[in-house]
């Protein structure tokens, strides 16, 4: 028989896609309000891995991720998801969004996403939100699974990651 452990805090994060700044300066006043200081904050990157957004968004999106210095108890990430959705849709302009917010967690061994759409290799959690590892970190470096996006196979993300994962293991430790 296995023991369980105390599961460690994970670090979350947040991917911000938008076109207009001030839309997403609002999102991160939001999320701020809700999961506290902002630790990480990627430069505001060209989103142009897919189209899949224009028809809501527009074109010429920018891609931005967050970590929250409070590392955050990874069953919570439903909680979190359905906050996300309800800050996206305080910002709604004409029925349409001006921000997708992605939250996630990373920790140690992985990237989490959070989302609303099931398919065979998520996980559901509750409140109609699933959850799929997106990224493994294995040698020194983030490693995409068969699913992941092609954003996130992305050397410069990998980059982001391995930095929010270094500030991350700081924290615990401490």
């Amino acid at each position: 028989m296995g023991k369980t452990k105390k599961r460690l805090p994970v670090k979350l994060i947040i991917g911000l896609i938008f076109k207009d700044a001030a839309a997403a300066s609002k999102a991160k006043n939001s999320l701020k309000h809700y999961f506290g200081s902002i630790d990480y904050e990627s430069p505001a990157l060209e989103f142009k891995h897919t189209d899949y957004y224009s028809d809501e968004f527009g074109s010429r999106l920018k891609r931005q991720f967050l970590s929250f210095r409070k590392l955050i108890n990874p069953a919570h990430l439903d909680r979190i998801k359905t906050l996300t959705n309800k800050i996206e849709g305080g910002l709604m302009r004409r029925k349409k969004r001006l921000v997708n917010i992605d939250p996630g967690y990373l920790d140690q061994a992985r990237l989490v996403l959070a989302t609303t759409k099931d398919y065979s290799h998520r996980i559901y959690l509750d409140r109609g939100i699933y959850a799929e590892v997106t990224l493994l970190y294995r040698d020194k470096d983030f490693i995409p699974c068969a699913w992941t996006y092609p954003d996130y196979r992305s050397s410069e993300y990998a980059g982001i990651f391995k930095q929010i994962r270094d500030i991350y293991l700081c924290s615990i430790s401490t």
